[in-house]
């Protein structure tokens, strides 16, 4: 696929993603949902690749360009930190608390469920071995 080609395939998949996300804003929003609207799409994008519905495939361009540049989406919400310095003052020490306190407690469950998860899969590889033994016997 030529450049322009992979540039048209990006820009619309990250198109319809934002279709997706459009979609479960006006669903929060209609149904007053207490749950954010990017939460619902990605819920809803689940949901559609479960049921096979949709493909991983057809996403995957805009979604790693959107993981790729997603430092940009963060500049106006630092560029907006600056016009709070007095709470900074303020409150800056609880505020760093929080955020440090809760970014270790996320690595910390990721890693456990992803402990869980492997010794799950390495059991179950086991098992499966062991009757593919009995069976081949």
């Amino acid at each position: 696929m030529t450049k322009v080609g992979n540039g048209l395939l990006t820009i619309g998949q990250i198109a319809v993603l934002s279709l997706i996300w459009l979609g479960a804003d006006g669903v929060v929003r209609a149904l007053h949902l207490p749950i954010p609207a990017n939460l619902t799409g990605m819920l809803f994008l689940l949901l559609l690749v479960l049921c096979k519905v949709v493909n991983v495939e057809w996403f995957r361009r805009g979604a790693s360009w959107l993981l790729a540049e997603m430092l940009l989406f963060f500049v106006p919400a630092v560029v907006a930190v600056v016009n709070y310095q007095d709470l900074l003052e303020q409150q800056g020490l609880k505020i760093m608390t929080v955020l440090v306190v809760s970014t270790i407690l996320v690595i910390a469950s990721t890693a456990w469920v992803v402990d869980k998860l492997y010794r799950f899969e390495l059991k179950r590889a086991r098992k499966s071995r062991a009757l593919a033994n009995r069976i081949a016997r």
